[in-house]
């Protein structure tokens, strides 16, 4: 039975520390994980600003400044003639939705779209909405057949998640016919903390999958025409190509975004230019004159086109800026994708193999190892883990970082207040048995000096009872060792109780004597009194005794006692190696010597005169004088107790 309780205390531990397990896990997981991600993506020795193969076109404050916003779209116009006529950049993505035409300057409508016409490597942004209107059947139709990219997809999970997406944008009719390619700008952001951390790569709208604009302009930059989809990746025809499918948001399929760090003085991580210098190098370049900015900066690269003014709410709050411009952002998607440059997640399965050998290498070093050695071992294996996971991040892999920390400082607490309860019942266990061989006011006091034990004690007034059975020796002779030890240890076990009743600690036995101390260790300014009191009951316990021993058929005992008062020796005698507490002197001689007189005047308690002195006002008794008392050169008077008045 103890061994059941044993492991079922084990058990309901386990069950514990796995349910704190899962609970630290999740919280850590929602809470913690990505700051902590962050900061060490973001100062790691690996970081690097973006590629040269892309620049940036914004409209900056500069360029609101010297042109009004909102623009007339022949500002448009005149970017897109710089890029189309006078430099060989290999893509352009056009990170600006329109979706409405300018009714107050209609013919600079049409100049941009014309220039649109001429821009054959242009991408640009439509957005997918989760509320509004359906988009009309007909445009629909027309979308995927001018847009819709040949997409073979192999992923079932994809296939079995509904997209939430209501609408797209709706061009206008002469911007739709001007298009060539286009690609999604939606992006998601992490909703406990709102920062973006993800790109769509492919967005899923009705039973299509439409790729980001970031996508569509690499599979334009390179020539290809077609994109599989499995579960782990997406690849592009002709290409090496290979983009970790990170989540899957209701049949959006995403990756995990590696930013870079910002450019010197700059709040970009690529190489940017204002949309106003742009425009003026058009215009001069028309007129003969030399321009702000050389074409042949832009030869062989991505433009991508943005705006960043104050008064242009397209920033987003990622991991490495809270206002980082949107064109910045699609160019760090772009440079992921050349590059084939992810971070990726370490998979599920590993991080949660890590957490649970960290819990169980918690708890193991914590029941092993003491204290110190046990939280050095910890704290080294935090480190290394640490450590570990840096050197992943050098190399693009994510794992959970604070998670395993916080599992392992959570398994502390609770290993140690494991380990804390079990010595503390270990500790009970142990006082418990050794209660039974010595005193339990005598276990306390050792429990209490822990620290302080050896050899010595003091001198101290006590009164020492001893109690004998009357003939038990020809008595035993007469029964089987089992019948004897039945009758002593109910004996001893009614007496015990009483004896601590009135502040008495059991001494020792002695076969079938009990001597008792009292007032010492227990103090006890009335111990004299008590231990009289403390006889007479247990005289009385043994009548009742004697009369429930004879219906069984047992033999009749009485019992003497004796009881003295003096000053004795308390304290540890013995060795440094073993210990006995006792009480020593004259004062304990005697009080054996008076119970031995019982059986000379056929009484069952005798007290010392010293005794006497503390007790006369409560006890009615028979003077016995000048007993002879061995060892002794005098004789000394003895009184035998009748009754007790209180």
């Amino acid at each position: 039975m103890k061994i059941f309780k044993g492991k079922s205390f084990f058990f309901k531990t386990v069950l514990i520390q796995f349910f704190l397990v899962l609970v630290i896990s999740f919280v850590s997981i929602v809470f913690w994980e990505n700051p902590i991600s962050d900061t060490i993506i973001n100062n790691i020795p690996a970081t690097k600003t973006g590629s040269n193969d892309i620049n940036l076109v914004m409209i900056d404050d500069k360029s609101t400044t010297e042109y009004r916003w909102p623009w007339q779209r022949t500002l448009y116009a005149d970017i897109f003639e710089y890029f189309n006529k006078y430099t060989n950049a290999k893509v352009i993505v056009f990170d600006i939705l329109i979706d409405s035409q300018d009714k107050l300057y209609p013919e600079s409508d049409k100049r941009f779209f014309d220039t649109i016409k001429q821009s054959p490597n242009t991408v640009t942004a439509f957005m997918a909405n989760m509320s509004g209107n359906s988009t009309p059947t007909d445009y629909e139709k027309e979308f995927n057949n001018k847009f819709l990219v040949d997409i073979e997809n192999f992923s079932k999970i994809n296939q079995s998640q509904t997209g939430l997406f209501k609408n797209l944008t709706v061009f206008p009719k002469d911007y739709f016919n001007a298009l060539k390619y286009t690609g999604a700008v939606n992006l998601r952001l992490t909703p406990t903390d709102g920062k973006l951390r993800t790109a769509y790569d492919l967005i899923k709208y009705g039973d299509n999958l439409y790729p980001s604009i970031s996508l569509r302009a690499y599979m334009l930059a390179n020539n290809s025409q077609k994109l599989t989809l499995t579960d782990n990746f997406i690849t592009a025809e002709n290409t090496d190509l290979k983009i970790p499918v990170s989540s899957l948001d209701f049949g959006n399929v995403q990756h995990k975004i590696k930013f870079y760090k910002m450019m010197p003085d700059s709040i970009y991580s690529h190489k940017h230019y204002s949309a106003s210098d742009i425009i003026a190098s058009n215009r001069q370049i028309k007129s003969g004159q030399k321009p702000i900015i050389d074409p042949e900066l832009f030869d062989g690269k991505i433009i991508i086109i943005g705006a960043n003014a104050i008064n242009i709410d397209d920033a987003l709050n990622t991991t490495v800026a809270r206002r980082h411009p949107g064109a910045d952002v699609q160019a760090t998607i772009i440079d992921n994708l050349i590059h084939n440059e992810y971070l990726r997640n370490l998979p599920d399965i590993w991080n949660i193999l890590i957490i649970i050998f960290v819990s169980i290498l918690t708890f193991t070093l914590i029941r092993m190892l003491s204290f110190i050695p046990s939280l050095l071992s910890l704290l080294a294996a935090a480190i290394i883990y640490f450590v570990i996971c840096v050197a992943m991040f050098n190399n693009n892999i994510t794992p959970l970082v604070i998670t395993p920390l916080a599992v392992q400082i959570s398994t502390m607490v609770f290993g140690y207040s494991y380990r804390f309860i079990l010595e503390g019942k270990n500790k009970e266990k142990i006082q418990n048995a050794m209660g039974k061989y010595l005193s339990q006011d005598i276990m306390q006091n050792v429990v209490q000096n822990i620290d302080d034990i050896k050899l010595g004690g003091k001198k101290a007034v006590v009164t020492v009872l001893f109690a004998d059975i009357r003939g038990f020796t020809s008595m035993s002779e007469k029964m089987t060792a089992e019948e004897v030890s039945v009758i002593l240890n109910e004996y001893f076990s009614e007496m015990e109780p009483i004896i601590t009743k009135y502040n008495g600690v059991i001494n020792k036995f002695i076969g079938d004597a009990v001597m008792a101390i009292f007032g010492e260790p227990v103090q006890d300014i009335h111990h004299p009194q008590n231990a009289v009191k403390c006889a007479v009951e247990m005289l009385k316990k043994v009548d009742m005794l004697r009369d429930k021993w004879l219906e069984e058929g047992k033999p009749k005992i009485e019992i003497g006692v004796g009881i003295n008062t003096g000053e004795a020796f308390v304290g540890n005698i013995g060795s440094e190696k073993r210990l006995e507490y006792t009480v020593i002197g004259d004062t304990v001689n005697i009080a054996s010597r008076i119970e031995s007189y019982n059986k000379v005047y056929k009484t069952n308690l005798l007290i010392s005169a010293s005794t006497y002195a503390h007790v006369n006002d409560i006890a009615d008794v028979i003077k016995i004088a000048d007993v002879t008392i061995r060892g002794k050169s005098q004789k000394m008077d003895i009184y035998e107790v009748m009754k007790l008045n209180f």
